[in-house]
This record gives structure tokens, C-alpha cells and sequence, in this order.
């Protein structure tokens, strides 16, 4: 008889609550640009941005403040002369792992160094958002992290997956094949893994078969925790970045899980258009629901690694930032979009 039993399929399930609000395979043997934007240096440009453009940057920039420059680097892409700069994937995925930690009673990092991998305990079992690039890393890094933490592997039994991307997907058939995990992404996301991949390496796994499928407005839930869906098109075009409650003790904080960053699409107006007023629409929505954590799938974006680094048992939590630094977050992001395209349109 086994000493752990899993719950009754019956305790997860992903419900439609509300109507839908809102091409290239690319050889990656330079790395992802799912973080491309993470090599560029500081706002510099060789020549005087438009006036549309310079007061877009201005704006990021005033948003940014002295603490939000890795999203501010997003605005290197309204630089005429820019060129992206991928990284090297293959190094990115070999740098040591950092150790797992809590960042809140019920919100764990287990990820590597550049992408992250997040574990919300509930009462019923684990919700993973993401499953880093492959088998091995699911094994090595989520897995082995889940169990230094005092968590069992076995019960992850939701995997949502914020994009398709294989950085964020690659290590799910893991956990399907071995602990029957069900795994959750976006109607159009699933579509784009089933037909045809944006970015794809033989570094990363390959993509979990149609499962549950979310629109925007959709809760998921697993025991006591509910994750609402908030559906983020422009990084991909069904991106996921889930909105949910996380606890210190018995103080309670909304959080935001950001899915997709980084402008990696081209020149393609209407993903950045969808990006613009995807962040908007979130920066109204973290507003009215309070959202004082904001928080990555990739490290060099929210520092999530050294911030667990920083954390104390008696001092402030790190990854509470505040609603307004959330709302400066999504600022510095909408306007260097919004730089983007004006030079685009210009």
C-alpha cells in the first residue's frame, strides 16, 4: 500500500467564467529570445529617437526608477540601429543551479538560473507554473528542488504552462509520464505547439500533448488555491500570466506571475499592439484586486534568485514590492512597447 495517495481527480479542474477578452520556426543555435532583450546594455541610442519615441522612453524611464532596469532594457528595441543580441542558450542552461527556496508560505522557486520554475502548494497537491527546458532540468532541478524543500514530487498535479515556448514547456512530459500531472495551457498556445513552434532547439523537450485548454477569464483550482487566468498576447500570442493569493503567516498578498516579456516576435505591429494593451489591461486589473507581488518566469527579469538570497526570517518579505512599484512595472513595459512601435509607424 503506498504511503501517499492522490486525491480524487475530481479536487482540479479549469472553468470557463467569462468571455474571451482580447511565424516562424527559428533555428535557436544562438539561444532564446525569449530573453534576447536581457543582453542588451542601457538605454543608449546612436542617434536622437523621434519625438513619439523619446517620450515614450521618457515616460519607461521616469516608470523604471533606480530599481526596475531590466525591464527598461525592453526599450533598446525603439534604437533604429539596435541589433538583438540572442544568448548562448547552451551556456545559459549550464550555469549551476541555485538552490530552491520559499519565497511565501505557499509560493516556491525551484528553477535554474535564467528561467524559472514556480511551485504553489495547495491543499489538494502542487501546482507548477512552467517546467524549465527538458527532462533532465524537470528531474535535476525541479524535482530534486521539490524534495530539499520538503515537498513531494508526487503530488504535482497541475502544470500550467504560461507559453509555448520550449524554455517554459520542455520538462512537462516528465512529470505527465511519471506523476500523471495534467497540464494547462491557452487555447492559442496549445494550437501553436500542436502546429507550428516559434523558436525550437533539439535543447529543449518536446511539447506536452493537448490537455486542458484555458481561455482568458478562466479559473483554475486545486484544492484551496484558485489561479485566475489572465490571458497576455504578445509574446506570444496566448500567453498566460495568472493572478493568485500567496501568505506570509496570516497576511495575504495578490500576486502576478508575468509570462512573457521580451519583444521576440520581429516587426510584427499586431503582436505589439496586442503587448500594449495586454499590459494596460493588467496594470487596470493589479490595481483593482491590490497585486503587490510581481513576479517572472525568467530571473533576470524580478531577481527572484538573489531576492530569495536576501530573504530573512525577520526582516520584509522582497518579493512583496508594493501596488505601486507593480503598476511602475507594467508602465516601464507598456510605454517601451509603445517606443517600439512608434518607431515602427514613424
Amino acid at each position: 500500500m503506498p504511503l501517499l495517495q492522490r486525491p480524487a481527480p475530481a479536487s482540479f479542474r479549469a472553468e470557463e467564467i467569462g468571455p474571451s477578452a482580447v511565424s516562424r520556426r527559428a533555428f535557436l543555435k544562438l539561444g532564446c529570445a525569449c530573453c534576447a532583450m536581457l543582453a542588451a546594455p542601457p538605454l543608449a541610442f546612436g542617434q536622437a529617437p523621434s519625438p513619439d519615441v523619446a517620450r515614450h522612453l521618457e515616460a519607461a524611464k521616469e516608470a523604471a526608477g533606480s530599481d526596475l532596469g531590466a525591464y527598461l532594457a525592453l526599450g533598446q528595441s525603439a534604437d533604429p540601429n539596435f541589433k538583438l543580441q540572442l544568448p548562448d542558450l547552451k551556456a545559459l542552461m549550464a550555469m549551476p543551479a541555485p538552490p530552491p527556496g520559499k519565497a511565501f508560505d505557499n509560493l516556491y522557486f525551484v528553477g535554474s538560473k535564467w528561467v524559472s520554475c514556480w511551485a504553489i502548494t495547495t491543499s489538494a497537491g502542487i501546482i507548477l507554473v512552467d517546467a524549465m527546458d527538458n527532462d533532465d532540468e524537470a528531474a535535476r532541478i525541479v524535482e530534486g528542488g521539490l524534495k530539499t524543500l520538503g515537498l513531494d514530487p508526487a503530488e504535482v498535479k497541475t502544470i500550467l504552462i504560461t507559453h509555448g515556448h520550449g524554455d517554459h514547456y520542455g520538462g512537462a512530459n516528465y512529470f505527465v509520464d511519471k506523476y500523471k500531472s495534467r497540464v494547462v495551457a491557452s487555447e492559442a498556445d496549445w494550437t501553436m505547439m500542436e502546429t507550428k513552434l516559434e523558436f525550437d532547439t533539439p535543447l529543449w523537450g518536446r511539447p506536452p500533448k493537448r490537455d486542458v485548454s484555458v481561455t482568458d477569464g478562466a479559473k483554475v483550482t486545486l484544492g484551496d488555491t484558485t489561479l485566475d487566468i489572465l490571458v497576455t498576447p504578445g509574446h506570444t500570442m496566448g500567453t498566460i500570466s495568472p493572478l493568485f493569493d500567496v501568505w506570509s503567516g496570516s497576511q495575504k498578498h495578490r500576486a502576478l506571475l508575468w509570462g512573457g516579456t521580451a519583444f521576440n516576435f520581429g516587426k510584427k505591429p499586431e503582436r505589439l499592439e496586442a503587448y500594449i494593451e495586454a499590459t494596460a489591461r493588467a496594470r487596470t486589473i493589479a490595481k483593482q484586486q491590490g497585486v503587490d507581488v510581481f513576479i517572472s518566469n525568467h530571473n533576470a527579469f524580478d531577481h527572484a534568485v538573489e531576492k530569495l538570497a536576501e530573504k530573512s526570517a525577520d526582516g520584509p518579505n522582497p518579493f512583496v514590492l508594493g501596488e505601486a512599484t507593480v503598476q511602475r512595472a507594467l508602465t516601464v513595459m507598456n510605454e517601451c512597447a509603445q517606443a517600439t512601435l512608434a518607431l515602427w509607424n514613424s
